[in-house]
Parts: C-alpha cells; sequence; structure tokens
C-alpha cells in the first residue's frame, strides 16, 4: 500500500506539458522522459533559475495556508504596511479543506498518490483517472485509500473511470464523514478571479495555493488526449492532481489535472484543471453505471 512520505520523491503522475516547442512543431512531454533540451531552451531555464526564489513553509496537516504581502505604503518611503489575506480567501480556504482528501493507490506492483474531494452526499469523491491508472487501481489486487484532513484513512471502492475526460470516481465509507463541496454553476467563472489549489503536492495533506483564473478555454494535452480547461496560476505540483480548483466564495470550478513544465522542471505558475460543469457530467454518468 502506498504511504505518503512528506516531502521526498514527488507524489502522483508526472504531468505533461501542452505544446511549449519554440519552432510550433508541438509535441508533449512524456512521463519521466521530457525532450532534450534545445539551446533555447537552456537559456531560458537558467534565466529562470537566475532569477527563481524558493520558499517552503512546512505546517502541520489539514491546516490551510495564506501569503503576506509587504508594500511601501502611501504616507511615505520606509514605511510598510502589510497586506492581510482576503478575508474571503480565508474562509474558502476553512470551507473546502475539510473535503479534501489524499488518494492512495496501488495494485500490480505500482502505487500513485494524487488529490480528490468530496462530490455529493452519497460518499462518492471525484479524482482524475491518471492517478488510478498509474497505480494499478484497477488490476486484480489493487488497493484504493483515501486520507482526510485530519489523518483519518479509509479504504475507497472505484465506481468508475473515464480516461478521456481524466475523471474517476472512488466510493467511501459513510464513517469518513466527508462533507461535499459547493460547485460553481455554469458560465460564472471569470479571468482575473482568485483562485485556491487544494490537495496533497509531495504528500503534504491539506495544502492551499493562491492565484487567479488566467483563462478559460484553454486547449492542453494530457497524454492522448485534449482538453479545454481553466487555466490558472495557482501553484499546481505533484499530488495536486485531482484536487479542486474553488472561488472566493469555496465553489469548486475545476479538477486540478496538469501543469506546463521547461524541461520538466515543476510549477511554473501555469497549471490546468477540468472545467466543473464537464467533471460533473461525466462523473454523473459513472455514477449511474456504476453506483
Amino acid at each position: 500500500m502506498a504511504t505518503q512520505t512528506g516531502l521526498g520523491e514527488p507524489r502522483g503522475p508526472w504531468f505533461i506539458s501542452p505544446d511549449l516547442e519554440p519552432d510550433g512543431r508541438g509535441g508533449p512531454l512524456v512521463p519521466d522522459g521530457p525532450f532534450a533540451p534545445t539551446r533555447a531552451a537552456r537559456r531560458r531555464r537558467a534565466l529562470l533559475a537566475a532569477l527563481a526564489v524558493v520558499a517552503l513553509s512546512i505546517g502541520s496537516g489539514g491546516l490551510a495556508g495564506g501569503y503576506v504581502a509587504s508594500q511601501e505604503s502611501a504616507g511615505g518611503p520606509g514605511k510598510a504596511a502589510q497586506a492581510a489575506v482576503p478575508a474571503d480567501l480565508v474562509a474558502a480556504a476553512a470551507q473546502v479543506v475539510p473535503g479534501v482528501v489524499s488518494v492512495m493507490v496501488a495494485g500490480g506492483g505500482r502505487s500513485a498518490g494524487g488529490s480528490g474531494f468530496a462530490l455529493d452526499d452519497m460518499h462518492h469523491v471525484i479524482t482524475n483517472d491518471h492517478i488510478v491508472a498509474r497505480g494499478g487501481g484497477g488490476e486484480s489486487g489493487g488497493a484504493v485509500m483515501v486520507e482526510t484532513s485530519d489523518g483519518r484513512q479509509f479504504p475507497a471502492r472505484i465506481v468508475g473511470r473515464d480516461s478521456s475526460s481524466d475523471i474517476a470516481v472512488l466510493r467511501v465509507p459513510p464513517s469518513a464523514g466527508l462533507a461535499a463541496l459547493q460547485l460553481a454553476k455554469p458560465g460564472v467563472t471569470r479571468v482575473g478571479e482568485p483562485v485556491l489549489a487544494v490537495g496533497s503536492p509531495l504528500g503534504l495533506a491539506g495544502t492551499v495555493t493562491a492565484g487567479i483564473v488566467s483563462a478559460l478555454d484553454r486547449e492542453v494535452r494530457l497524454g492522448d488526449n485534449r482538453h479545454i480547461a481553466v487555466q490558472t496560476d495557482a501553484s499546481i505540483n505533484p499530488g495536486n492532481s485531482g484536487g479542486p480548483l474553488v472561488n472566493a466564495r469555496g465553489e469548486v470550478v475545476g479538477v486540478n489535472t496538469a501543469i506546463a513544465t521547461i524541461d520538466g522542471s515543476g510549477s511554473i505558475g501555469i497549471g490546468f484543471a477540468i472545467p466543473i460543469e464537464q467533471a460533473q457530467q461525466v462523473a454523473d454518468t459513472l455514477i449511474g453505471k456504476g453506483g
């Protein structure tokens, strides 16, 4: 059975970027084997490395994180004012985190981890199909476990999978006590609105990162399939896959599924989520077939 190890080997699938080749030929990065970097790509990587400042914050599992920004006040030079975390994002994080789980899949000699969230009052959890596929959860002897934000673990049953949409549905025991997350209505998401990505990047359960909706209806490629996605700059890393992207009202606007990369690097601030209306439609179909 896969277990979460915190910082260490990234949890979950290796993500595949959309077409990023400078000559326009395209072609996705393949799992565990990205294209050899071009000279231009190496220059970009060196520039990113020179400019990047990496900060690591470790807190207790299940606690929502936030940010504090400092800026010069208008009252005069040398006076810094701290901007508090917007109250609506704090409330959204508190509302959403208890309904988000870590997903651990093992079977056929393989294992994988990611995230998921409570979809309804019938104990269904939505996640990404590629988590289940990479962990061999559909094979004989495969097993799926979920871990709640307060550290409790429960076995989960695979209700259904759809590789073309990258959606899978699990069912957990009622004793898990997961509260279903609210889903955003179709057409309400707007470019520029603040969002939170919630999940278990690198096995760090209950992690919340903030950003905005960068674009809507963005076509991206994941494996052999193309998706119309919500683009965001909220930090998404391996292990976030399958978790919710939520707005400031705590409503799910998408299911985090992929990031763009440069030379196989981690998050560069370009992430993608399956729109919730599409994910819900697929999930309802799977539930109808599998119970």
